[in-house]
């Protein structure tokens, strides 16, 4: 259920977007063809696109942002490396262990400030060579960062990682799920993040509201060898331009327009700010995540996010007191209102006891 359907607010997360209706016109009109022979003139257009779009040879549409980030952590490692990686990354956190299920390598997190990693902890978590120890050989980054509240990795951040990175001999790869809101909010181009790394993701379907995919970036020796891995996961598709049509219209239509989440997550996140019980860190307010701190109120997430959904308003769960809110297409201004109204009616009723 989304905004102005059945008078639900969803603000659980910006997967929850509809297509556009010129997005749905593209998947039935798409001019179709085997992606499996590479014979999806639709498909190859979009691929062209992305890879010029990032600055690199070539890209990969696959179905989802998991698989994305799997093929590509598998096409830069070998089975028993070790990969350097934030400590609350997506990759660790939500993916189901299938770097170590499926790709066969140890993931070794660490520490990052709004999740941001230091050179220096990276530099220190590499192993050195010993018969003992696994080879480290990847350096993972996650942009934005999602349990960190959205928050922005720097192009200046990334350079000072990849240096390390190449002093090493290790690959740097970008899970870019939320690139495009990196680049909007700071008023550079794309390209300013991705030259820093050896390849990334991002997805099609968050805020740039397509109804399925992600797009991996690299050169083209390492594309052709993720196109080998996403068959072996079985991703390879077929007539998959009914997929990239909606994105290509994603890339030329719906980039520019995430500025408006940005904004509505800024009044979102002040307005609560200022409700007693309620708890937020704003300067990890940079994009179109807001995280809220209920435990003032006396309450657990899932206890508050309940509430909420009494009223008409979905939430997300973070961790045992923090609840998560995302913008995103189809959320306007009025749904921030309305929202803030039932967030500030719930905490009120909580904080005098309602706790039932």
């Amino acid at each position: 259920m989304t905004a102005g359907k059945n008078r639900i607010i969803d603000l659980r997360s910006d997967t929850v977007t509809l297509p556009t209706e010129e997005m749905l016109e593209a998947i039935r009109n798409a001019e179709l063809g085997d992606d499996g022979y590479r014979e999806d003139p639709t498909v190859n257009r979009l691929e062209e696109m992305a890879a010029k779009k990032m600055g690199k040879e070539a890209a990969l549409l696959v179905p989802s942002g998991t698989m994305a980030n799997l093929v590509s952590v598998m096409s830069n490692t070998r089975r028993g490396d070790c990969v350097i990686l934030e400590a609350e990354s997506h990759i660790y956190w939500y993916e189901v262990g299938g770097i170590s299920a499926i790709a066969g390598v140890l993931p070794w997190p660490i520490r990052g400030h709004m999740g941001a990693l230091d050179p220096r902890d990276v530099e220190a978590a590499i192993r050195p060579k010993n018969i003992h120890f696994p080879d480290t050989t990847l350096v993972c980054i996650e942009n934005t960062h999602n349990r960190a509240g959205g928050t922005i990795i720097t192009p200046q951040q990334i350079e000072a990682l990849n240096k390390v990175a190449k002093e090493y001999g290790l690959k740097l790869y970008m899970d870019g799920a939320r690139i495009f809101n990196a680049a909007v909010a700071l008023k550079v181009d794309v390209r300013e993040f991705t030259r820093h790394v050896d390849n990334l993701m991002f997805c099609l379907s968050k805020g740039l509201c397509c109804p399925i995919g992600s797009i991996v970036v690299g050169d083209g020796e390492f594309i052709e060898r993720a196109r080998k891995i996403r068959k072996m996961l079985g991703g390879g598709m077929r007539q998959a331009g009914i997929i990239a049509a909606p994105g290509i219209i994603a890339l030329e239509k719906m980039i520019d327009r995430l500025e408006e989440d940005h904004v509505n997550a800024r009044i979102l996140a002040e307005g609560i700010a200022k409700i007693d019980g309620l708890n937020i860190d704003l300067r990890r307010v940079q994009t179109n995540i807001v995280l809220v701190d209920v435990s003032g109120l006396g309450v657990t997430a899932d206890k508050f996010i309940a509430k909420l959904r009494d009223h008409g308003l979905l939430a997300s769960y973070h961790s045992k007191n923090i609840v998560r809110m995302v913008t995103h297409y189809g959320i306007t201004r009025e749904h921030i209102e309305k929202a803030l109204s039932i967030i500030e009616f719930v905490a009120k009723n909580l904080r005098y006891g309602n706790k039932s």
